[in-house]
């Protein structure tokens, strides 16, 4: 077994500690190959039918994983309620220490996920999935239901670009649009967070994105792209 199926059978060895998800994504850091430190934080997003019965079943679990706060006030009930109403609808446990490794993971209701990624409702978890993820489990085809989303993310990156631009420009544009807005980035987030992500994960926004862009037809001369003369959006 080499480097890459052992990093992710590890990611999908998680998920025998936790109840059964519809969905699981890893992202960030995670991607990197030499990233495999003890360190390095892993990120996942678990997709559920109903959070209220998962977490439930998670606190019998792994109560441990959640602030003893919610667990103490209020358990499922509270923790689904203050994701749904004060929230975007995903609750996060963040520093779980599992097999030597530390994670967080943000639990979603999968009807939510889905018309986030249809219509961005919240641009939270679209906005994640139109950077790269590593899918572990996907019951029910998120990752053809996110080419709307990835169609999507082209044709406004396009149309917030100048006439000609880079490659690299063209990704970092689209990784910015989940940014903009976010008050996290005038003071607490790393400024070259988008270029970084982009130069750090180059191929992987390539073969995302290599389908969309033949879509559109765009030129490339002298290693810039050409915005085309006609785009149908509505094909």
């Amino acid at each position: 077994m080499d480097n890459k199926d052992t990093a992710h059978s590890h990611l999908l060895s998680f998920l025998n500690a936790i109840p059964p998800v519809d969905f699981c994504c890893v992202y960030g850091s995670t991607l990197h190959s030499t990233d495999s430190g003890k360190s390095t934080m892993v990120d996942y997003i678990l997709g559920v039918s109903d959070p209220l019965q998962w977490h439930s079943e998670n606190l019998k679990m792994n109560a441990d994983h959640y602030a003893s706060w919610m667990v103490l006030l209020g358990g499922a009930k509270l923790i689904t309620n203050v994701a749904d109403k004060l929230g975007v609808g995903v609750h996060f446990n963040p520093y779980v220490t599992w097999n030597n490794k530390m994670l967080k993971y943000g639990v979603v209701r999968m009807h939510d996920l889905i018309q986030d990624i249809l219509n961005w409702e919240s641009f939270y978890l679209s906005g994640r999935l139109q950077k790269p993820v590593n899918m572990l489990v996907d019951n029910l085809d998120i990752e053809t239901i996110n080419s709307v989303n990835l169609r999507a993310a082209v044709s406004a990156a396009l149309l917030l670009l100048p006439p000609k631009f880079t490659e690299e420009d063209l990704y970092a544009k689209i990784c910015s649009l989940s940014y903009m807005g976010d008050v996290r980035m005038l003071f607490a987030e790393d400024r070259s967070k988008v270029k970084k992500i982009v130069q750090g994960q180059f191929d992987l926004f390539q073969s995302m994105y290599k389908p969309f862009l033949e879509e559109l037809l765009c030129r490339y001369e002298d290693g810039n792209f050409l915005f085309p003369v006609f785009v149908d959006f509505t094909s």
